[in-house]
């Protein structure tokens, strides 16, 4: 798990801080290292199929989300690398507030 900067939390953080990301994020979370399709993403969020792929992208780019191509679908699944090195940072910054 690489270091982070204040510019990366700010994007990892600024990832999460809208509401269908963080719902997709929980739902990956909860749905294991497996993963799930985007279509299944879609069904159980409500979203359309072009939203969940836009937010979705956002997820893989700043490490939150991986996929992978499985068949004719591809599989996303939460990362704890992402949300690992944010949490880091956080209470590395705020180490003095104990």
């Amino acid at each position: 798990m690489a270091e982070l900067d204040i510019k990366n939390a700010v994007e990892i953080l600024g990832a999460l801080a809208q509401e269908n990301r963080l719902r997709i994020f929980l739902l990956l979370a909860d749905s294991g290292p497996e993963g799930i399709p985007a279509g299944i993403i879609s069904a159980s969020s409500d979203l359309t199929p072009s939203s969940v792929t836009f937010h979705l992208k956002e997820l893989v780019r700043t490490g939150l989300v991986k996929s992978r191509q499985q068949g004719r679908f591809m599989i996303y699944s939460a990362t704890t690398d992402g949300i690992s090195s944010v949490l880091a940072f956080l209470g590395g910054k705020c180490a003095s507030l104990q």
